[in-house]
């Protein structure tokens, strides 16, 4: 084609268009092994309204700092963020305050960040230190949390040095993710995860390492901030550019157990939204626009004759992730080598899996602001085996007026980002105007948000 740019195809109406058989349909063309992963699970669920408090109510926000945020897994950070003794990151969650530390035996721990002599926060931000000094008296306690020393000895002589240990959350880890939960009785991590470490047995995630880490303030609760990320068929308004290389309305939706969902959107296919899409403009657009594939630079890449787009890129990716990685990729699918394969580990962290290209978001809300969340994205790479993993990437923090596309190291995803945030401040505008009082949901493309829900009102104490 001579001009892509002027790529003449037909937009259909968008009540007559949807496929979600479509991945299921595309396995059946793979040259290799199919993983039973990649089976479809949905259970079926009623088709409630949900109540528009969830989101935007006092109360609903105070009922989950009480039995949410208190008794979750919470992924916090990632290892390589934390790889020498004395490294931490502070994870402040509603009004609680958590460190997150490697001690001097290489362990991980989560202290509570708060001084048991007058209850000054320990630390106001991650970094490094090779003891834990309160800075308003001295109380000093080393890096696995025992106590160490105390001013003016003589005048505590009721306190116990034994009794001073820093009080302590559960910590575990996962693919190089490191959670807490603050409840002492909760289930195991590896009970939480479910099917995860299964489904992600072959992806070589515990070499895994961020590349790039992107927060920013998003002006919504943090289940909206969530949400965006658990459907595909907000594109046709959202993200138009991308229904030439994205199958949209024909993902697949899939739940394990209470914890963990899932979307499948296949990728270097067309959506049903559109028709006589040229393979060659498929090829342009997903090199240009998805920020995802092994190469973004569609000047280097020619369609052969009689090859899709989906083939293409997936050998590309096949043979450009293997070098990167060191991994022998021959029997990967093309799924798993280029579809947006998106898990969900409650409550509030998604997961991309597959061979490379592995995104990760997380929401938590803006301290006890119900009306704000902070949201947090990480691109993740491999590194070779036998080499040790490098340093994560340093967190960009952007400012509240900047957008995503303002962080260069997220690339073509920044813009598709960028589309996202637009309705965020508009959906809590929404709300306050809705004289509807609550949200309706599509039975299968939003069944994930009704699974998120569900799960969340087991914690709350609403599903009786």
């Amino acid at each position: 084609m001579s001009n892509l740019k002027q790529a003449k195809f037909t937009v259909l109406p968008p009540e007559e268009v949807g496929n979600p058989n479509m991945f299921q349909e595309l396995l059946k063309q793979e040259k290799v092994p199919v993983p039973e992963r990649l089976d479809s699970s949905f259970p079926g669920f009623t088709n409630e309204d949900l109540p528009i408090e969830r989101y935007s109510a006092r109360w609903f926000h105070e009922l989950e700092a009480e039995k949410l945020w208190t008794k979750a897994w919470q992924m916090v950070c990632r290892a390589e963020d934390i790889q020498k003794p004395g490294d931490h990151v502070v994870y402040d969650i509603v009004n609680a305050s958590i460190i997150i530390m490697r001690g001097q035996d290489g362990v991980i721990r989560g202290f509570h960040n708060s001084c048991l002599h007058r209850g000054r926060a320990l630390r106001m931000s991650s970094g490094a230190v090779n003891q834990l000094r309160c800075p308003y008296h001295g109380f000093t306690w080393d890096l696995q949390g025992e106590f160490k020393s105390l001013p003016t000895k003589w005048d505590f002589e009721h306190v116990d040095p034994c009794e001073m240990k820093l009080p302590e959350v559960k910590v575990a880890t996962w693919a190089g993710f490191v959670f807490i939960n603050p409840d002492p009785d909760a289930p195991s991590l590896e009970e939480h995860l479910d099917v995860m470490p299964e489904h992600f047995q072959d992806y070589s995630m515990e070499r895994s390492v961020s590349v790039a880490h992107v927060q920013r303030r998003m002006p919504c609760n943090w289940k909206v901030a969530q949400e965006a990320f658990l459907e595909s068929m907000h594109t046709r308004a959202t993200h138009p550019q991308i229904m030439t290389f994205t199958g949209d309305i024909d993902s697949q939706y899939d739940m394990y157990g209470d914890n963990i969902s899932r979307s499948v959107t296949p990728m270097a296919v067309t959506s049903s939204n559109l028709n006589d899409v040229d393979q060659a403009l498929v090829l342009h657009d997903i090199l240009e626009e998805s920020g995802r594939m092994a190469d973004a630079d569609s000047s280097r890449h020619v369609l052969p004759e009689g090859m899709t787009a989906r083939e293409y890129i997936g050998e590309m990716n096949r043979q450009m992730f293997s070098e990167a990685s060191g991994d022998d990729l021959s029997q990967a699918t093309l799924a798993e080598l280029q579809d947006a394969i998106l898990y969900s580990i409650f409550p509030n962290t998604q997961v991309w899996a597959g061979y490379f290209g592995n995104i990760v978001y997380r929401a938590i809300p803006d301290g006890d602001n119900h009306e704000s969340c902070i949201f947090d994205i990480w691109l993740l790479g491999r590194h070779k085996e036998g080499e040790p993993c490098p340093a994560g990437a340093r967190l960009t923090s952007l400012p509240d007026d900047f957008g995503f596309s303002q962080a260069p190291e997220l690339g073509a995803l920044g813009k598709i980002f960028d589309q996202d945030l637009t309705n965020l401040d508009a959906m809590t505008k929404g709300f306050k105007a809705s004289k509807k009082g609550k949200v309706t949901l599509a039975s299968y493309q939003e069944s994930r948000i009704r699974h998120h829900h569900l799960t969340l009102d087991k914690y709350l104490g609403l599903d009786k």
